[in-house]
Parts: C-alpha cells; sequence; structure tokens
C-alpha cells in the first residue's frame, strides 16, 4: 500500500477531514450535511436557530448522549408510548465515536444475549429507511470469520451451533467457498470459516440521524451543545439534571455518555461507578480498487461492490469491509493505547494523531490476507476512541444505588451493532421493570465500587481490547487486575500451589497442582477438549469422596439482616419463596423471585437468632442482591441490612471424614444424630470461639460449612490441616466443587437458574410455601404456572459414545435435540468422575401448539432419544430429571464384580 503520509503524524487539517468523513458518510464538527434534519419543532438545534430554544423545566425522562446508544434508546422509549423525552448532546448529534466507527454490524458475538442483540439491530436498520425516510447505507453484505487453526475453527462451529439455536443463518464452510465468496482473500493459510450471511454494513452517522428523526417525529425534545454537569437526587431517587443551561427536573436519568459516562457517574451528587476507559482505535480506508495505481504498469485492481462480504480475521487481528470503491480495515493489537485517563473531555471527539508505528502489524496482516491490495492507495488512517469495559460487555441498566438513574455504555467497539437491540431491552427495562430477555451478563450490578479504580481501569482495557480477538478457550482468565480481593489463606494456599481464577474481583483456587508436576505446561494448556488438570481435580472428588477436603469459599456473598421485632422475617418471607419461619438454627435453601416468579437470587439462609438471619448468595450476587433487598426494605429504623462478606473466611470441609476432624477440634460429636442436616451451630474450633458451623457442603456430599471471623482464619486452617492429616486431608478448588455439584443435579444461579427461570421449571416446587397462606412475590405467577403446567424443564442429560481422550468436550451452550428436532441448550456442564461419563445440563421444551408453548410432561422427558450437540457433531445422551449417579455407581459396581470374578476363574 502507498501513501505520502504513511510516516506522519501530524493531526488532520479540518479541511482534510471534512472531505475523508464526508466520503465516508460522516460529517466533521461544524460541517452537516445538506437535509440532515427536516426541523420537527421538537429538534432544538442551537447552531441551526439564532436563539437556543429554552430547555424545558421538566421532563419525565433526559437521556444524555446523541450517539446511536442514546437515540436508540430516545426512539425506543418512544415507541413504547413514553412522552416528555429530552435527549441532551454536549456537542453534535453523532459526532462523537458514532461519527467514526466502522459500520458494520455482524452477529458473530462471544455470548447469546450479544447476538440477540445485534441480530435485532440489524433488522432494525433494515427498516429504518422505510420507516423515516431515511437514507442509512444499508447493505446486506454478509460476513466471513476466519480460521487460520484447529482451535478457532472450534470456536466458529461452536458459534454456529449457537446461532442456529436462535434462527440465525449461518454456515461452516471450506477455503475454496472463502475464495468464491471473496476472491481477494487468501486462503493458504485457513482451514475454515464461518459464512453469516445476514451481517451488514450501514452509515452510522445516517442511521442516528433516521433515529433522531423517528424520535422527535414521537415527540421527543433533542436538544445539543447541552452538557449535563450533574445529576440532582434525593433520597436516593433522581429529582433533576443540572446543565449548563440550566437545570431539568425528571424521574428518570439515561447515561449514554459513552466515553464520558465515568466521568458523569463521578459527577453525580451520589457517585454512580461506570466502569469503563477509552482507548485509541485505528483503521484505514484506502483511495477506490479501479483507479490506475502505478501509471507505469497501469496496474488495475478489479472493483470492490458495496455487497462484498466484511471479512473478520481474528487470528490476524483484522477486519476488512468494502468502502466507497476501496477497503476500510482495522483491527484490535495487541498493545493498545489507553486515553483520557486523566478525565473528562468536554469537546467532540475528533480525529487523533495518526500513528503508522502502531498499526504497522495490522496493515501487515491486511496485505498477507489480501496481497491485492499492496499496491493500493491509502487515503488515511484514521484514530478514533472506543470505550471498554472489565470483561468486554456492555453495562445496562439501572444503578444500584440510585432508582431512576439508567445506565447504556461501554459498547466495547461493538456499538452499532449492539446500540438497536441493547435501546431495546433498556426501553423495556424502563417500561416493565425488566427486559423481555435475560439480560444478566451486561447487567451493570455484575460490578461494584471495586471495579471503579481508573488504575483497575486503563491496565484492564489494555487487556481487554486485545481479548475482543484472542482465542478464548474454556475457562479462561484475566491476567490484570488481579489480587483485588482475597482470603486471608490466599498466601498460604499459593505456596500449596493453588491456581487461581477470579470471580467478582475475588481470587478463588480452581485446582492445586502436587508437588513435581510442571507447572508452566499446565498454566499454559488451552484446550476445547480433555484438559490437562483432569487428573488433578480428579484426584480432589476421589478425596472429597473418600476422605475429606477444604475449599475456601470465602467469597461468597453474605448479609445480616436484623431487627428489634419481626420486621426481618416478614420482609423475608415476602421476598423468598421458601418458608424462613423455622426454628433457630435451622438452615433454608430458598429463591428470591420476582413478579414473574423468576430468580432474582437463590441463596441459603440460617436464623441464627429470633430476629436474625444470616443470607449466603453466590459470588457475583453481591451487588445485585444487596439491591434487591434494599429496593424492597421498608423505611424502617428498626430493620437493618449489613453486608458482612468481609467479615468471615468460609471454609467448605466435604468428605465422609469431615466430622471426624471437626469432632477432634470442638470435642463435640458431629455425627447426623448430634448434627442434622441443613443446622447451624455457634462453637469453638481450636482455640477459636464463634465459629458458625452449617452442615451443608453445596454439593450434595457430607460435610461442613465453616464461617469463621477473618482473624481467627489462619489458626482454624491451621488446625484443621494438622488434625485432617491422619484422615487424608488435602485442599481443594472450585472445578471438582462444580464436578461434585453437577452431578448431583445441583442448579446455579447466573449458570443454570436467571430472572426468567422458575422454581417449578427447574424441579425445585419443594422448595416453595405453597402449603401455606403467606403471599410472597412471585406466588401468584407460580400458582398460575403450576395451573397450566411448565413449558421448559431442567434435565440431567448424561452423554453416550462420547470418548474423554479424544472427543471435544461439552462446556454450555450446546443445543439440545429431541429425537433429531431441536430442543433446548445446555446451561453447564462438568465430566462426572463418579458416573466415568460427562454431565450436562440445561432446559428442554416441546415443540409448540398452534404457536401456543406446550406443557412438558414426564413422557416427553424420558421416551425422547436426546443428542447434545458440540461443535456441529452430536452425541447421544440420557436425559433425566432426578439425579442418577447411584445408578450408574451400582452398575459400575456390578460390572467391577464381574470382570474381577472373570479373572479370579481364568
Amino acid at each position: 500500500m502507498h501513501c505520502s503520509c504513511v510516516r506522519s503524524s501530524r493531526a488532520l487539517s479540518p479541511a482534510l477531514l471534512s472531505r475523508l468523513l464526508s466520503h465516508a458518510g460522516c460529517w466533521a464538527p461544524g460541517t452537516r450535511p445538506r437535509g440532515l434534519w427536516s426541523s420537527p419543532r421538537s429538534l432544538a438545534s442551537a447552531a441551526e436557530t439564532a436563539q437556543p430554544i429554552p430547555l424545558p423545566s421538566q421532563a419525565r425522562v433526559v437521556i444524555c448522549g446523541g450517539g446511536i446508544v442514546g437515540t436508540s434508546v430516545a426512539y425506543h422509549l418512544a415507541k413504547l408510548g413514553w412522552t416528555d423525552i429530552v435527549l441532551l448532546e454536549q456537542g453534535r448529534l453523532g459526532a462523537g465515536t458514532t461519527r467514526l466507527c466502522a459500520g458494520i454490524v455482524s452477529v458473530a458475538k462471544p455470548i447469546s444475549i450479544e447476538c440477540k442483540m445485534a441480530d435485532y439491530s440489524n433488522s432494525l436498520y433494515e427498516h429504518l429507511e422505510e420507516e423515516t425516510g431515511v437514507k442509512t447505507g444499508y447493505v446486506r453484505t454478509g460476513s466471513l470469520c476466519l480460521a487460520q487453526n484447529q482451535d478457532r475453527f472450534l470456536s466458529l462451529k461452536r458459534l454456529a451451533s449457537r446461532l442456529n439455536v436462535m434462527g440465525i443463518p449461518c454456515n461452516v464452510i471450506k477455503p475454496k467457498e472463502v475464495s468464491k465468496l471473496h476472491p481477494m482473500v487468501n486462503i493458504h493459510d485457513l482451514v475454515g470459516a464461518l459464512h453469516l450471511p445476514g451481517d451488514a454494513v450501514v452509515s452510522p452517522p445516517d442511521v442516528n440521524h433516521a433515529l433522531a428523526t423517528a424520535a422527535a417525529g414521537h415527540g421527543v425534545q433533542i436538544h445539543e451543545r447541552t452538557t449535563v454537569n450533574h445529576v440532582m437526587m434525593d433520597k436516593g431517587h433522581v429529582t433533576a439534571v443540572e446543565t449548563d443551561r440550566g437545570a431539568i427536573e425528571c424521574e428518570y436519568f439515561v447515561n449514554c455518555a459513552g466515553q464520558w459516562a465515568y466521568e458523569l457517574g463521578q459527577a453525580s451528587e451520589t457517585k454512580v461507578s461506570v466502569p469503563l476507559h477509552g482507548c485509541e482505535h485505528f483503521y484505514l480506508l484506502s483511495k477506490p480498487l479501479a483507479e490506475p495505481l502505478q501509471p507505469s504498469t497501469q496496474v488495475r485492481l478489479p472493483l470492490l461492490q458495496p455487497s462484498t462480504p466484511v471479512v473478520i480475521d481474528m487470528d490476524g487481528r483484522i477486519y476488512v469491509r468494502a468502502w466507497q470503491g476501496g477497503v476500510l480495515s482495522g483491527g484490535f493489537e495487541k498493545n493498545p493505547k489507553p486515553i483520557f485517563t486523566e478525565g473528562r473531555n468536554q469537546l467532540e471527539i475528533q480525529n487523533m494523531q495518526e500513528d503508522w508505528d502502531h498499526f504497522e502489524p495490522m496493515l501487515s496482516a491486511l496485505l498477507r490476507r489480501m496481497p491485492e491490495l499492496e499496491v493500493c492507495e491509502i487515503q488515511q488512517l484514521v484514530n478514533c476512541p472506543e470505550s471498554f469495559t472489565p470483561d468486554m460487555r456492555c453495562l445496562m441498566g439501572e444503578t444500584p444505588d440510585v432508582h431512576g438513574y439508567f445506565v447504556l455504555a461501554g459498547m466495547n467497539a461493538s456499538g452499532l451493532a449492539f446500540a438497536g437491540g441493547a435501546g431495546k431491552f433498556l426501553a423495556e427495562w424502563m417500561t416493565y421493570g425488566y427486559p423481555m430477555a435475560n439480560v444478566w451478563p451486561l447487567d451493570i450490578k455484575r460490578f461494584g465500587n471495586l471495579q471503579s479504580s481508573r488504575t483497575f481501569l486503563r491496565h484492564r482495557v489494555m487487556e481487554v481490547m486485545p481479548l475482543l480477538y484472542n482465542l478464548k478457550v474454556p475457562r479462561w482468565d484475566f491476567q490484570t487486575g488481579r489480587q483485588l480481593r482475597t482470603s486471608p489463606l490466599y498466601d498460604r494456599l499459593d505456596t500449596q500451589g493453588a491456581r487461581w481464577m477470579e470471580k467478582h474481583g475475588f481470587e478463588r483456587a480452581k485446582y492445586f497442582i502436587p508437588a513435581g508436576k510442571d507447572l508452566l505446561s499446565l498454566d499454559a494448556s488451552k484446550t476445547f477438549y480433555k484438559p490437562d488438570w483432569f487428573d488433578i481435580v480428579g484426584s480432589e472428588v476421589k478425596c472429597c469422596k473418600e476422605a475429606v477436603c477444604v475449599i475456601d469459599m470465602s467469597s461468597f456473598t453474605k448479609f445480616e439482616l436484623t431487627s428489634t421485632d419481626d420486621q426481618a422475617l416478614a420482609l423475608l418471607q415476602y421476598l423468598c419463596a421458601n418458608d424462613l419461619d423455622v426454628p433457630v438454627g435451622h438452615i433454608v435453601h430458598t429463591g428470591m423471585l420476582n413478579e414473574r416468579g423468576g430468580y432474582e437470587n437463590d441463596c441459603s439462609v440460617v436464623r441464627v437468632k429470633k430476629n436474625s438471619f444470616f443470607i449466603i448468595s453466590p459470588t457475583d450476587q453481591q451487588v445485585h442482591c444487596w439491591s434487591w433487598l434494599k429496593k424492597h426494605m421498608p423505611d424502617d429504623p428498626q430493620l437493618h441490612l449489613e453486608d458482612v462478606s468481609w467479615k468471615y473466611t468460609a471454609l467448605n470441609l466435604i468428605g465422609p471424614r469431615a466430622m471426624d476432624v471437626l469432632g477432634e477440634l470442638s470435642y463435640v460429636s458431629m455425627t447426623p444424630e448430634h448434627f442434622p442436616s441443613l443446622f447451624c451451630k455457634e462453637m469453638s474450633v481450636g482455640y477459636a470461639n464463634g465459629i458458625r458451623v452449617m452442615s451443608m457442603t453445596h454439593t450434595g456430599e457430607p460435610g461442613f460449612m465453616l464461617y469463621i471471623p477473618i482473624e481467627y482464619a489462619l489458626h482454624v486452617y491451621n488446625e484443621v490441616m494438622s488434625v485432617g492429616q491422619k484422615y487424608g486431608i488435602r485442599n481443594a478448588g472450585y472445578y471438582a466443587l462444580r464436578s461434585l455439584r453437577i452431578e448431583k443435579f445441583f442448579a446455579f444461579w447466573g449458570q443454570d437458574l436467571d430472572p426468567f427461570t422458575t422454581p417449578l421449571e427447574c424441579g425445585r416446587e419443594f422448595r416453595v410455601k405453597f402449603d401455606t397462606d403467606i403471599d410472597f412475590l412471585g406466588r401468584a405467577s407460580l400458582l398460575l404456572q403450576r395451573q397450566e403446567g411448565v413449558s421448559r424443564r431442567f434435565v440431567m442429560l448424561v452423554l453416550e459414545d462420547h470418548d474423554t481422550e479424544l472427543d471435544l468436550w461439552p462446556w454450555w451452550g450446546e443445543p439440545i435435540y429431541r429425537n433429531g428436532e431441536l430442543c433446548g441448550t445446555t446451561t453447564s456442564s462438568a465430566y462426572s468422575y463418579t458416573l466415568e461419563r460427562h454431565v450436562c445440563l440445561g432446559f428442554v421444551s416441546p415443540p409448540s401448539l398452534d404457536g401456543s408453548p406446550a406443557a412438558v410432561t414426564p413422557d416427553f422427558i424420558n421416551r425422547g432419544d436426546y443428542e447434545v450437540d458440540i461443535a456441529g457433531q452430536r452425541y447421544p445422551a440420557k436425559a433425566k430429571l432426578y439425579p442418577f449417579s447411584s445408578l450408574f455407581a451400582q452398575q459400575r459396581r456390578r460390572k467391577d464384580e464381574m470382570e474381577l470374578s472373570n479373572f479370579q476363574g481364568k
């Protein structure tokens, strides 16, 4: 490629930027294309009137941010019947990242909810021109996701299986078929590709214009050149928005400020955590390929048609699309450049400094993939900011501490692809109290204040941006921002070979490497097949079943709810499906349900005193569960909720010899006769007093949970390990725990359970207080569902004819087929060392009848022939509604006895 300014680092002149962006269907600051607005009365542009139209004194909702995300929210709220909507933009509408983004709408996303959002966005943009009369530049090009190695190809096959479940067309193709679809692609190093025929390209500013025009036509007021200074609040509720042009009273505020969403959150009266950070993002624009590029040779390249497929070469870290007869190509480099760490920049986003040295690896990858571009001429290298979040997923939803403050930001370079669907889901959330799909993976409440450190965000986004195109095998972990939250036992466990993963900022042991193992090769093991830690975890599981293991589970969320009278009990009886009016010392497993009967939380509650309850929830529920409880708590000074997660270290003693270990340390009999299941006693363990000992393990195996005040943690652990030596004690990690709980058919919140799953759908009707007249949240919906029957059911599937050594493993999200027809997907899976087979958990549904969901019956489950699709290969499976580990154990014992008798008879 040739460009006279390849080594130039100068800033673009305004005239050149204007000319460049006008070719791209964009506009530069202060230069709007003709006919951008049809001047509806509700659209107040300070630049187009002699005097700015005054802001309204009040509105129902104020949206900050006039990019494609903000206009999508305004559009969808108006579609749902909202009035008194005001959208504020500090500069010109769409003059931020929207103006400069690459314009690709692809459904090739890592998780299903993102695929759904992108698919909806695609459909919306396709029909916007018909709805608004505004041309959007929509062209259905399709896209080609390339694979340079077998692991990448496997990941694309897994993606294809997931997209097929959602009804999104896709095809796994061979390299020769890639050439037919895009002749310029060099296929010599490819092993295959995924073709997505429905993907498209658009002109992002024009889509933004169309959404704004449609929103304005429904009465939305749009004010440009208006800066939001901060959001005012009273008693945890949004009350008004203060701008540089005056205040607007409002009930709701939506932060769609993109790059500046973090700073805007920090500027509120009550600080709102919006964990995102900006990075520079580069792409180049070439001149039309049909021009004679070298007069001496008169070389001409074939003209790229607008419908030429987009190429996504993740192994090469680049994407390429047709643009104005030439190409637009960018990527996600290994060494990204964070920006705006120092704070808010009020100016519209300008095209920043070129950096050809930085872009060179991606340029080289482009020329390897499309060698014919070697002789084409570059028009410009564009550098625009994109915002990224700590886990590569966008931020959506109502903030935990301020009612009425919503966020939609942090699009991780997929703002265009997500904006339509994300705007729809957020508008539904604000209208109905919940979106029409499970958006927990995107919920802003998955983060807390601990992720809002500027240093943490800067370091994490430097890892996140390359990860967008990195090959991510199951159970991968972030490497930055680690050791943020640790147990008091962290150093002790680390020296004993613990290998760590992170959950909600908390370090948790995956497994423990025995002495003499090759640590480096084990840490580098990444595969879709049998992992190198297989035998290590197997030995930990064996110890849990035959002796005793210790698992540090301090990361669990722990709350204490107390009251002077029965207020605490009354609140929990309303929020929990199970009956909490039990004797002191008893433990109740229960769900906290929403109005639809779906799980907002799955927890264990201990009645430690008559008016005091200890609530144990999953690690990543810390912010969400706190918010849910506070939302429903009455304003009563006699009722108190405290987060005590940091006060207690939790040790899980699993195995038949756990009672012997604790018995020696406490001089108390720990047998089931003296310490029944699901019971809690405050005891002394070693020299330490006040240890809450609970007879449960979260796995179905015998044992105890010890909740230890942190100052005693190291002492109790040392005593347990010392006494336990004679009983074969060892450390174990969460991989062993996962295997044990899945083979026992234990559902877990966030993986198997979500706000759209009810207790009746997952076989937990016995944990619902139907036999009482106590009203609780979700009761009416569950009664109706019990009467009509459930339309889907949680099942356990054990794979057959699956070779653990040679075949691909199931991990999660695999399609389930019954009698050859798609009927559901897996939600979690693990190898069962007891069954010596893979076990998958998931939901299945019968075909609908006349468009209405059909009820699941036992016959439907028991009489079907089931298969699990792993990257396009189907494996037969047995489906059950209850755990059947004992059945297989008996069969294996009989088989072993027969083999032994045959051997002895020889």
